[in-house]
């Protein structure tokens, strides 16, 4: 009920200010959103605190080129945009605050389960068993399950129907990817000595 109210009073067009203040404020408003989210924020939510027409894009544009030569940025990630911080300040960041629980803390094996997942999804445990050559723990699929990098995907169409994993949202911004058509295609991995041929 508050927020039925909050909306009425919230002026969005900002008819009283010269244009040029207008799409100031409404760069502040993106800014001060994407600041106070914890997650990406869709294009729709951005649209409601700038006035009607204003290009959401454009003013993220903008927005971005504003804060060149900051320690953080605007990053375009699955869901929408998010505030980031600069990978050059990574270093300073590590030095200086606790971010323990903050990280992935992935080992090497970890990955190499997560990336078979991302590159076979939908994939049963019996596939990954395949592919490994040994049967993955539950420990570990719940481990990146927790951190919100793999979700249940459909039951697999064979007897049984044992569940499928997935790759999520959150792997995407995890590993800086768009989509995963972003993910390395096989020929990249084996140039990056990272696979066999």
């Amino acid at each position: 009920m508050a927020k039925d109210h909050a909306e009425t009073d919230f002026d969005r067009e900002l008819e009283d200010l010269p244009p040029d203040l207008r799409w100031r404020e409404w760069m502040r408003r993106i800014e001060a959103v994407l600041f106070a989210s914890a997650s990406p924020v869709p294009r729709e939510d951005l649209a409601r605190v700038v006035g009607q027409g204003a290009s959401v894009d454009l003013l993220i544009d903008d927005l971005a080129a504003d804060l060149e030569g900051r320690s953080f940025e605007i990053a375009k990630v699955p869901g929408g945009w998010m505030l980031r911080t600069r990978p050059a300040y990574s270093m300073a960041i590590w030095a200086a605050a606790d971010v323990g629980d903050q990280t992935l803390d992935l080992r090497e094996y970890d990955v190499a389960v997560l990336a078979a997942i991302a590159y076979h999804q939908p994939i049963t445990r019996d596939g990954l068993k395949d592919i490994f050559g040994k049967e993955i723990s539950r420990d570990l699929i719940g481990r990146l399950h927790a951190r919100g990098l793999i979700g249940t995907g459909p039951r697999s169409p064979q007897r049984g129907a044992p569940y499928t994993y997935v790759t999520t949202e959150q792997f995407l911004v995890a590993f800086d990817l768009q989509s995963l058509q972003d993910l390395p295609d096989r020929e990249q991995l084996m140039d990056a000595g990272l696979t066999e041929s």
